[in-house]
């Protein structure tokens, strides 16, 4: 199975790496197009793929090809390699908020596609991603999809009505993460500690909760009680949260991101 990427930034570059290290395909059968020659130049010597700036000739060797420029970029890609893809080819895109229809539309005829929205954790083999496939994908089509997205974290196939959910609650909450663990490393430096620690302090405890949410499959609300001594000091600072509208502005966040995604 011979696999092509059109575009070959942060996040095929995870793929590409995912693929390879869970032996999901070798790095001979992998081959990539960027416009960049650098970018091609350094995912050519970072994982020994073949690579080009040549769009149409990676589209017609695949047997999978995955969509993986920006979504502002998607147009002139496929302008530039439609004709060369085979009839059979399955086609996985991960442009964020370009829908089903649009993408078979810049087509302009029958194509197998799989939609996917991945997150910036796939650079660190903990991404989180949403799949969902048009009619003429069929369920070993789709195996083979999951095979490729589960290589560099966990997939789960959904409506399409929902992937702007999902932009919303994986795709675009890592950085509603990271700005929260960085508010409360300044937290703890204006406590006294130095900042590379308190990052480090940060960064351990929300993995650490996400880990034991995911493999106790407990209610978070459970886990938080379970922190939430009578009186004492997580108590307080939930309570300072609450006073804040925490939970509400946190959902705000996720429901202007779905929005947005709808609007893209």
């Amino acid at each position: 199975m011979k696999i092509g990427f059109i575009g070959l930034g942060n996040m095929a570059r995870a793929m590409i790496g995912g693929m390879i290290t869970k032996q999901i395909a070798s790095k001979e059968d992998i081959a990539g197009a960027d416009k960049m020659q650098a970018a091609a130049e350094d995912v050519k010597k970072q994982w020994g793929i073949k690579t080009c700036t040549d769009n149409a000739q990676v589209a017609g060797d695949a047997d999978v090809l995955v969509l993986a420029v920006k979504p502002q970029f998607l147009s002139q890609a496929v302008s530039e390699m439609k004709d060369a893809v085979k009839e059979n080819t399955l086609i996985i895109s991960i442009a964020a908020g370009k829908k089903i229809q649009e993408i078979e539309g810049l087509f302009g005829k029958e194509i197998k596609l799989v939609r996917c929205m991945p997150n910036t954790p796939a650079l660190v083999g903990a991404g989180c991603s949403g799949v969902c496939r048009n009619g003429n994908v069929s369920d070993v089509e789709m195996k083979q999809c999951m095979a490729i997205m589960e290589s560099f974290g966990i997939a789960q196939e959904v409506p399409e009505n929902l992937m702007d959910a999902v932009t919303g609650v994986s795709g675009s909450s890592p950085a509603f993460v990271f700005l929260f663990m960085e508010a409360m490393a300044d937290g703890a430096v204006a406590a006294g500690m130095p900042r590379s620690q308190a990052y480090t302090f940060a960064a351990q405890a929300v993995m650490g909760s996400a880990k034991l949410m995911l493999e106790s499959g407990k209610h978070p609300g459970e886990l938080k009680d379970m922190v939430c001594s009578p009186g004492g000091t997580t108590i307080e600072g939930v309570r300072v949260l609450e006073e804040n509208a925490f939970r509400g502005i946190v959902a705000d966040a996720v429901l202007a991101a779905v929005d947005k995604s709808k609007n893209m």
